[in-house]
């Protein structure tokens, strides 16, 4: 997962397009507001498919964070809150594992600088990181994670929001970067999607499952009530505690789904 590059976002624009389209016909369910909001957060997922072509670069001894989770999407978003020599220390020493004296060194400061950067970052990312990290989250590809991404993917087909709020944790987020605006709590995810992603009720959509950022995900595609295709319509990026969603993160850029293989259309 990489930023993308900087370009203005209005902060309500994003979810009220959505809503407004469908307003011409019909009143539009009000939005609820959000728990948060903040800065755009700059953030593309990243293919599963395409992390095995990365150097190999096993982290040393000192590194705190293992592979999957340095490439999450919690831990990513989270980077973006730290100032850029911040960053660094953090990654050098908690992902990569270098010793103290290394990290200096390639920051061409002393140890002590070194290390309060380091101590800074750690303060900052624990404020933005999920307790616990990824600790509880079932492996990749077992039968745990694939029979809560069925439910899901079956519910979100259906168009049932009662049942996808059943998979939810007491405090899952609803994100959409780079929109800033984040919601938290089953309650406040579920009448999101009733009044954006449902407004219409149940839609005629598809999911097809993928991998992002060591996450299991989807590409959604709604079909075209006029002709035997689907369109593509974004990713969804699911982050998963126990038998629960913790985190639903929508990305409605059709252009990323290249890197993952899949098309802007699908055939019936």
């Amino acid at each position: 997962m990489v930023p993308a590059a900087d370009r203005p976002v209005s902060r309500s624009d994003g979810v009220s397009t959505c809503v407004s389209r469908s307003a011409r016909t019909e009143p539009a369910m009000a939005l609820p507001t959000p728990t948060r909001s903040g800065e755009p957060l700059w953030l593309e997922p990243y293919p599963d498919a395409l992390l095995g072509e990365l150097p190999d670069a096993a982290p040393g001894p000192q590194a705190r964070y293992e592979s999957r989770e340095s490439v999450s999407l919690a831990f990513v978003s989270a980077l973006q809150h730290l100032p850029p020599r911040q960053r660094a220390a953090l990654l050098l020493r908690d992902v990569l594992g270098f010793h103290g004296t290394e990290t200096a060194a390639m920051l061409d400061c002393s140890l002590d600088a070194a290390n309060n950067l380091l101590r800074r970052a750690r303060a900052t990312i624990a404020c933005h990181l999920p307790p616990g990290g990824r600790d509880h989250a079932p492996l990749p590809g077992s039968a745990r994670e694939q029979e809560i991404t069925g439910r899901f993917a079956d519910a979100f087909e259906r168009g049932d929001v009662a049942a996808i709020v059943d998979l939810l944790t007491d405090d899952a987020w609803l994100t959409m970067p780079p929109l800033p605006l984040e919601y938290q709590g089953r309650d406040t995810v579920g009448h999101l999607l009733s009044a954006v992603s449902f407004r219409n009720g149940p839609q005629r959509t598809r999911l097809i499952p993928t991998r992002a950022n060591g996450q299991p995900a989807f590409g959604r595609y709604s079909r075209d009530p006029h002709s035997p295709i689907s369109h593509a319509h974004g990713l969804i990026v699911l982050t998963l505690a126990g038998n629960r969603i913790s985190a639903i993160t929508g990305f409605h850029d059709n252009s990323v789904l290249a890197r993952f293989g899949l098309p802007r259309t699908l055939p019936e």
